[in-house]
Order: C-alpha cells, then structure tokens, then sequence
C-alpha cells in the first residue's frame, strides 16, 4: 500500500526532531556545529516548501481547512525568521545556543500541531486518492530541492 501524504511529512519531521536534538549537543564554533546547523536548515527550508506545495494549497481550497493552513505557513515564515536569527550569529557566541533553542521550541511546537491538529483536519478535507498522490507530489519536490544543494 502507498504512504499517504501525511505519512510522508511525519517521516521528515522525525529527520527534523532528530536534527534538532543532535544540533543542540554541539559546542561553540565545532565542525559539529556547522554541518548539522546546514543540514537542518537546508531540510527545514526544502519541507516548508514542499509542504506548502503539496498539502497547504490544497488545504486553502476548503473552508474546513484554510484557516488552519494559514496559520502553519505563518509559522513556516516565524521559523524562517529563526533561521536568518542564526544566521547573522556566530557559532561561538552565548546567544547562537539561545536563537537554536527558540528554533528548536519552534518547530517542534509547529510539528505536533501539524501532527495532532492539522493533519486530522486535512484528513477529513482531503479524498484517500489526493492523500496518495499528494504524498508522491511532496516526495518527488524533496527530492528536487535536496538535489540542488
């Protein structure tokens, strides 16, 4: 049987839990530091891109389901915000580990809403066929963002 949409999404935001925790046991300007920072905010950037494409537009075309939808791409842009935060910071600074853990609380909050509010709510406003082939659009659009890295 094909995963669905939201069977998908759950497996990156694993990658993006497991990112997060590995990030934060880093130490000031490491090698460490640098390749995970990288790695997670490549994978951060490329799953709100995908997922906007593959389950927020649809999402946006159901009164059930806009304004939700609205609400986890203005968190995609508040995580963006994060992200550019952490930028303009250098590794070894005390406020590097301070912007992570803001980031960190970000988007793990962002990823149990999606997980227990949204995707019940787009479950009920998505047709079985749309949650398969959506899940292959979503794949096939990682796969093209990773690709460009």
């Amino acid at each position: 049987m094909s995963k669905t949409l939201f069977e998908a999404l759950r497996e990156d935001h694993d990658i993006q839990r497991e990112l997060l925790d590995k990030l934060l046991k880093t130490s000031s300007d490491s090698p460490d530091r640098d390749r995970l920072y990288r790695r997670l905010r490549a994978e951060l950037q490329h799953h709100a891109g995908a997922e906007e494409r593959a389950l927020y537009i649809p999402m946006m075309a159901h009164d059930l389901t806009q304004e939700k939808a609205r609400h986890s791409v203005a968190e995609h842009h508040e995580i963006d915000e994060l992200l550019e935060t952490l930028d303009g910071t250098d590794y070894a600074s005390p406020g590097w580990l301070t912007h992570a853990r803001n980031l960190e609380d970000k988007v793990l909050h962002h990823l149990e809403e999606e997980e227990h509010e949204v995707f019940q709510l787009a479950g009920r406003g998505l047709q079985d066929d749309q949650k398969t082939s959506l899940a292959g659009e979503y794949k096939k659009e990682m796969a093209r963002r990773r690709e460009q890295d």
